[in-house]
């Protein structure tokens, strides 16, 4: 376990990454080179059924300064700067996207045996600020996420949330959407050995009384292969199995099926990861 509660960004993350983390039925092409100054270039491509959409990500570092360039192809150009430890527990991460004026944003995130703070605020002659701390320890941790629009003078966002650690098992309460929904999630590492893991999210909408429960596990086949697969309570189920077939490069394979309506086709998705 970590040193502190960190973020509130961290309460549940286990458990989603385990349940939503690499499912998709798309075709996902990353290829990642580093050049001998240091300079990183990521080149991404997706095709989304007869769309295409593709990014070129330069990434430079300097001692504790790191700075992104994306260029999608939209035309949008994406860039963050982000300076690691400019005092003891500080990163600040300063971002903005041409050809939006508006979207520039200076956020400051503080880390402390007790608590975890991140806020941000726009760039803009009325900007949207946002916070969210987490107070705690490693163990038990409490936050609160808010973000208010100084131009119409409202909350556009207010979450909390609870997160319970212990060295295999983590579970957390959310509620989300204004107080629209409630999230519960469990995540257990059921054996360090093969990686197995089981986790589960139940989420309830108070204004559509709707229910939405799943349940998903992964298992390390070896050190090289990762299954997982997971299920809803609308019957919908989905699988994956991940191959590191070199040393950070992974090829993963992924379907998605609808058991409730059969006549449907089943969906495929295929994402190949290449990094020398």
């Amino acid at each position: 376990m970590g040193k502190g509660p960190g973020l509130y960004t961290d309460i549940g993350k286990k458990a989603r990454d385990l349940l939503y983390r690499d499912y998709q039925t798309d075709h996902k092409f990353t290829i990642t080179t580093y050049s001998p100054t240091g300079v990183v270039i990521t080149s991404t491509g997706s095709k989304k059924g007869d769309l295409f959409l593709g990014d070129v990500n330069t990434q430079l570092k300097n001692k504790n300064i790191t700075t992104d360039f994306k260029v999608d192809t939209n035309s949008n150009v994406f860039t963050t700067i982000t300076v690691d430890e400019a005092a003891p527990g500080l990163k600040i991460i300063s971002s903005f996207r041409v050809p939006d004026q508006r979207s520039g944003k200076v956020e400051l995130q503080y880390l402390h045996d007790h608590a975890g703070i991140s806020t941000s605020v726009g760039l803009t002659a009325n900007p949207i600020v946002n916070f969210s701390g987490v107070v705690g320890t490693n163990a038990l941790a409490l936050g609160t996420d808010v973000s208010f629009d100084t131009k119409s003078g409202a909350f556009t966002k207010y979450n909390a949330g609870l997160s319970f650690t212990n060295s295999d098992l983590i579970a957390s309460l959310t509620l989300n959407d204004k107080g629209d929904s409630l999230s519960a999630s469990y995540y257990h590492h059921v054996n360090p050995l093969s990686n197995t893991a089981v986790g589960a999210e139940v989420n309830h909408s108070f204004s559509s009384n709707v229910n939405t429960i799943t349940v998903g596990t992964q298992h390390q086949l070896d050190p090289l292969t990762t299954v997982k697969a997971r299920v809803n309570n609308f019957g919908r189920a989905n699988a994956l199995i991940q191959h590191e077939w070199r040393p950070k490069s992974l090829i993963t394979l992924s379907g998605e099926v609808d058991v409730k309506a059969v006549d449907k086709s089943a969906k495929f998705g295929l994402a190949l990861a290449l990094k020398p």
